[in-house]
């Protein structure tokens, strides 16, 4: 997608020969792995394992430099070969062009009137480059030995990438000659454009995604020089950081889940052409049609001819695009910020909430959204929220009777109170929460909106700055709303307003739609799918290292014999849950009452 691009060409060829030695370069590799498998450090130290990590990698990209496969020219000196590609395997290419759009880079162009809902874009399943096009190439045979290969999707694609990149024969080099030859996520950043996000909700997984990839990266180099079933591929003589950091990216910013050929379940893909698409707030418009085998994508809005063509990616906050995606979205409807909630075990009512929660379906611990639109909170939050300040009379009503079903179903339904009391304690934690979180930032909203008036920033530095300016500004207007909240109902209390009664429930009011659900099959970008599946790749690859001497004995070799056959969707985990629970302990996300 064009806005990730910062354009930069490289020469062609395979680079100047390499000045290191092989023993050299694996000392350097086992070190990077020894130093990316350590446990996460405490609070406060992860700026500094960063640093130890990243000069680690600059060690390694400097005695590497020049030993990357790179392409002639510019990349959209390769436009017209992808359109005659696509146009000659079945793909959709009337109505629009790639074209430059500045800012958002390169993008569809409409040329000529393309109404709504007008299905515009198709692309066959045979141009697009997935994990089972993956496992019947020059992969196929290491993808059979190697459970982290066969866990994680987005890795496969990642090398399935590579190989193809580095055969002049390649299906897909059409495609693959025209992805940016660099990206603005967040491993493409300088140091000091990373220190602009620190205080950041963003930092952590900046540090997690940079560590996670470094690890990889060392690991899987190990695997391509000792593994057998790695001695065909065409990275044996060259696998750079450099190439897996431009591999990585390039699936990480476009990835989407398609169904099998059969339908049975879900795998990951590469779209050609359809992702030159850019993003814009709306509905997913994106869909996989079965009978016909192929990705299809109807119109988001009217187009005129000359008009950029939009698509949307998804509710994703700018976090996530900043990270997953490289590049910040202004006046994001979907923004949000993190914040982790856990029910202290030592609160005297801890059992009775940790049931009506049950109930509901909520975990006594979890890391929910505090949102840039009205209302912040969504209905899960509320009805936690209305749980935790829940007294002992009002939990048994909710426990206890013929209409404690009721009750539990309208937890999240902000028509109908608990009380007028349950009210103004929830809103008044929460406006001080909320206040707790904006005094981590080092920075004030209008220190940020300074800074980048009078400084002149590379745009890496204005997007970082952007991100803890807008998260800021969410939790302003959270901490605002939960006072006038508070407010209005401490007003009710003292009137003695009644409280509002309901007949019968909903228990669709518990959580609220999801807008792209109206599709039967929908792509969605998998930057989650990078983000959920790091816990499990760590827990592998320490398995790897433990009991094949990757860190102690660089000699080793490992023997590839592993099981992994568990299903992508088995390995997906939430992380952010994960982090909730480790965190629940903790005093500033357990509150007693």
């Amino acid at each position: 997608m064009g806005k990730k691009s910062r354009v930069k060409t490289q020469k062609s060829g395979t680079g100047a020969a390499a000045t290191v030695s092989p023993k050299e370069m694996l000392n350097l590799i086992s070190e990077l792995l020894q130093k990316c498998s350590s446990p996460t450090p405490g609070p406060g130290k992860e700026w500094e394992e960063y640093v130890q990590i990243r000069s680690l990698v600059e060690k390694i990209r400097k005695k590497q430099k020049g030993l990357s496969v790179v392409f002639d020219g510019k990349r959209d000196d390769y436009f017209p070969e992808l359109i005659k590609w696509a146009t000659e395997n079945g793909a959709s290419t009337e109505g629009f062009e790639i074209a430059n759009f500045e800012e958002e880079g390169f993008g569809l162009k409409a040329t000529r009137e393309i109404k709504a809902e007008e299905l515009f874009l198709w692309v066959p399943r045979r141009l697009l480059m997935t994990v089972e096009s993956a496992k019947s190439s020059v992969l196929g045979s290491l993808y059979s030995q190697d459970r982290i290969l066969q866990a994680m999707g987005n890795i496969t694609l990642a090398f399935h990438l590579l190989c193809e990149r580095a055969n002049p024969n390649s299906f897909w080099l059409p495609y693959i000659q025209t992805l940016p030859s660099e990206y603005d996520t967040p491993l493409y950043f300088e140091e000091d454009e990373v220190q602009y996000l620190q205080s950041t909700q963003a930092i952590h997984d900046v540090f997690s995604q940079y560590k996670n990839t470094a690890r990889q990266y060392a690991y899987f180099y190990k695997v391509i020089q000792t593994h057998p079933n790695a001695s065909k591929l065409p990275l044996k003589d060259s696998f750079t950081y450099d190439d897996y950091r431009w591999a990585v990216s390039s699936v990480m910013t476009r990835q989407n889940q398609i169904p099998t050929e059969d339908g049975s379940r879900v795998t990951l893909a590469l779209i050609p052409l359809w992702d030159m698409c850019n993003h814009t707030n709306g509905l997913i418009t994106t869909g996989y049609n079965l009978e016909d085998d192929r990705c299809e994508c109807v119109a988001l809005q009217d187009f005129k001819a000359g008009e950029q063509i939009y698509i949307f990616y998804g509710t994703r906050s700018n976090a996530e695009f900043v990270i997953h995606s490289g590049f910040f979205f202004d006046n994001n409807s979907h923004d949000r910020v993190k914040i982790k909630l856990g029910v202290s075990k030592s609160d005297r009512l801890y059992a009775m909430k940790a049931e009506v929660l049950a109930r509901a379906g909520i975990p006594t611990s979890s890391v929910f959204a505090l949102h840039s639109t009205e209302p912040p909170i969504s209905a899960q939050l509320l009805a936690f929220l209305r749980v935790f300040c829940m007294s002992e009379e009002e939990l048994k009503e909710h426990l206890i009777g013929e209409r404690a079903i009721d009750k539990i179903f309208t937890l999240g339904n902000s028509e109908f109170p608990i009380s007028w009391d349950n009210e103004v304690k929830l809103w008044t934690f929460l406006e001080a929460r909320a206040s707790l979180l904006l005094k981590t930032y080092k920075t004030t909203v209008e220190d940020d909106k300074s800074f980048l008036e009078t400084h002149d920033l590379t745009s890496h530095a204005i997007m970082a700055i952007k991100l803890r300016l807008g998260e800021k500004e969410i939790l302003e207007k959270a901490v605002k709303s939960a006072a006038a909240s508070r407010e209005y109902y401490t007003k009710q209390m003292a009137d003695g307003a009644p409280l509002p009664k309901y007949e019968e429930s909903n228990i669709a009011l518990l959580e609220n739609t999801v807008a792209d659900s109206r599709l039967p099959i929908v792509l969605r970008n998998l930057e989650d799918v990078e983000e959920r599946g790091d816990l499990k790749i760590d827990e592998a690859i320490d398995a790897e290292v433990t009991e094949n001497g990757f860190v102690n004995g660089e000699n080793s070799l490992f023997n590839g014999t592993k099981a992994g056959s568990e299903n992508l969707n088995k390995e997906k985990s939430n992380r952010e849950t994960e982090d909730a629970k480790e965190s629940s302990s903790e005093s500033t996300d357990e509150v007693k009452e």
